[in-house]
């Protein structure tokens, strides 16, 4: 039977977007499939830790070292994504010696460069650190961008041949007999770049091979084929800071536990996090003690924490695994290793396997595994090379260096580009076009917006996750009208007013835990510019046809009046 693709991919997160550039740069026709936006699931909720392997340098070694091994490859592959800030492992009163001591251990039984500060040392290098901070252990852990590295992957997936399609979700897998040889998919606003209020359609996408890497989603992608794939998903609260309280990562050096990492990224700092297991990966409770318990914990370790802004708040889904007889009951217990589930070994189904697990800095290691995998099934002796070609944008890390003024830019916006950008930052940045700052707290252009824009269409979210405009403080109140109004004039109005509508509900929906203080006052001062001043709550050049037309846009059915705003009577901290 005649077959579309080589290989589907469903899945377009880290591991996913990984698996299909692996692929394609072997010689094989890919097509990847996502059901939102690229990192929609997990890859898109996470803290932006790149590991030292210093987390697991205890309960896990064989993660640990693979993590070290995996820091240094990405550092080389993808620089324009990474900021080494290194790592410290810090040390109160009442933290154990001995475990200080293990942690020592086993980052150098780990070949994970480890030094041991002092109090006042530590202090030098993070000056906020709290005065009792006996020691400390330097680790090189770093910040990632996964928006930024999942769309690189992405990108030269399709430099290599790549179909890459996003919104289309997964409604079956096609079985006959004890093969399976593709999947039927919804397209929720029509294939290829997405345009709002596009006609939806059904596909069927058939394949010589079919992988499972929808990580805490593999479960339910599995059950269409009668395939039992025992995800056990584990929930986490990120929290995110104003500014960069700390340059350096700083975790707790003590048993893992709730609320022992602060992240630097970008112009903030995440707090994190929890690890509780739930049922499903889609509806679980977001509560406001977590967010609350975050704070008051970590102020511990960086006082200041305890006055500053908090300008949102989010939820990710681990995609925990762990063999069917083990039986872990703590989820914190669940080795966080990764697991491939050859269906044909296992159930005597062929044609698909299922990568389930792992961590996002192991996410080019799980690709070259199931690639591998993938390869030995249809007969391909090519090789992998993704630990040894950079990502798009990495070629010349030199290029970083003499941005700051190539642009007419000043600093730190040109800086901030010429990161992001990496090497393609001549290819966007040289324009005989006005140039503008559209968002002021990322300090995010009009060009590059607009290269955005010519990525990925009428979808301001996916604009969001290639520039980072509107996730700075102010959390869009300033920035989506000037975003929106860049899809003019290759996108009518109303696509351009949906658009602006679905940026901004995903904008305030993870403010709504941080609404107390000068949170509460900003997203006071963004309400009364979108709901009052330009009629965002209630358009009035909106139709009543229009706002039943626009399921997927911002939640099934829902339009801008559906902001919850009564959210600001709640906030009392």
């Amino acid at each position: 039977m005649a077959t579309d693709t080589d290989v589907l991919v469903l899945g377009g997160g880290s591991t996913g977007c990984g698996i299909a550039r692996d692929l394609a740069m072997r010689g094989l026709e890919v097509t990847l499939v996502e059901r939102g936006n690229l990192t929609d699931g997990t890859t898109g909720r996470m803290h932006g830790l790149l590991h030292s392997g210093g987390r697991y340098a205890v309960s896990d070694r064989a993660s640990a070292t693979e993590c070290i091994e995996e820091n240094e490859i990405l550092r080389e592959i993808a620089g324009h994504c990474v900021e080494m800030t290194g790592g410290l492992f810090v040390q109160r009163p009442e933290d154990s010696d001995e475990y200080f001591r293990e942690k020592l251990e086993g980052c150098r039984a780990c070949d994970i460069p480890a030094r041991v500060l002092s109090g006042r040392e530590a202090r030098e290098r993070e000056p906020y650190l709290a005065s009792d901070i006996e020691r400390a252990i330097s680790v090189p852990d770093g910040a990632v961008d996964p928006f930024r590295l999942c769309v690189a992957n992405a990108i030269d997936a399709e430099n290599h041949g790549a179909r890459i399609e996003t919104h289309a979700e997964v409604i079956d897998l096609l079985r006959e007999g004890e093969d399976v040889y593709g999947v039927r998919v919804r397209h929720d606003s029509g294939p290829g770049k997405r345009v709002h209020q596009s006609p939806g359609s059904t596909e069927a996408i058939t394949a010589e091979y079919v992988v499972n890497a929808t990580g805490a989603w593999a479960g339910q992608i599995g059950a269409m084929a009668d395939l039992d794939v025992a995800v056990r998903p584990s929930k986490g609260v990120m929290t995110i800071m104003n500014v960069r309280q700390v340059d350096t990562v700083i975790n707790r050096c003590r048993p893992k536990g709730d609320a022992d990492i602060i992240v630097p990224h970008e112009t903030t700092a995440i707090l994190g996090t929890t690890d509780e297991e739930v049922t499903d990966p889609d509806d679980y409770p977001e509560a406001e003690w977590e967010v609350d318990m975050m704070i008051d914990t970590l102020s511990d370790l960086v006082p200041i924490l305890e006055d500053a802004r908090t300008i949102r708040s989010f939820w990710g889904v681990r995609p925990l695994y762990e063999p069917p007889e083990t039986g872990t009951r703590d989820p914190t217990d669940i080795t966080r290793d990764f697991f491939l589930i050859d269906h044909e070994d296992r159930d005597g189904v062929t044609g698909v396997s299922s990568i389930v697990g792992g961590k996002f800095t192991t996410y080019r290691a799980m690709a070259e595994e199931i690639s591998d995998h993938v390869c030995e099934k249809l007969g391909v002796t090519a090789h992998c090379s993704t630990a040894d070609r950079p990502l798009p944008g990495s070629e010349n890390i030199a290029a970083l260096e003499e941005g700051m003024d190539r642009f007419g830019l000043r600093s730190p916006v040109a800086r901030r580009s010429t990161k992001r950008l990496g090497s393609r930052s001549r290819e966007v940045l040289e324009t005989d076009d006005p140039n503008p700052v559209i968002c002021a707290c990322e300090g995010v252009t009009r060009a590059e917006v607009r290269d955005a824009v010519s990525q990925s269409g009428s979808d301001l979210n996916a604009v969001r996750i290639r520039t980072r405009a509107s996730m700075g403080n102010c959390q869009g109140g300033f920035c989506c009208v000037g975003m929106a109004n860049e899809l003019h004039p290759d996108h009518d109005e109303a696509t351009a007013r949906a658009a602006l509508d679905e940026l901004f509900q995903e904008r305030w929906k993870g403010q709504r835990h941080a609404l107390w203080g000068e949170q509460l006052s900003q997203a006071m001062l963004n309400y009364a510019l979108h709901a009052t001043t330009m009629n965002r709550d209630y358009d009035p050049a909106r139709s009543e046809a229009d706002r039943d037309v626009r399921p997927g846009a911002i939640g099934s059915g829902s339009t801008a009046a559906d902001l919850e705003y009564d959210a600001f009577d709640q906030g009392d901290r």
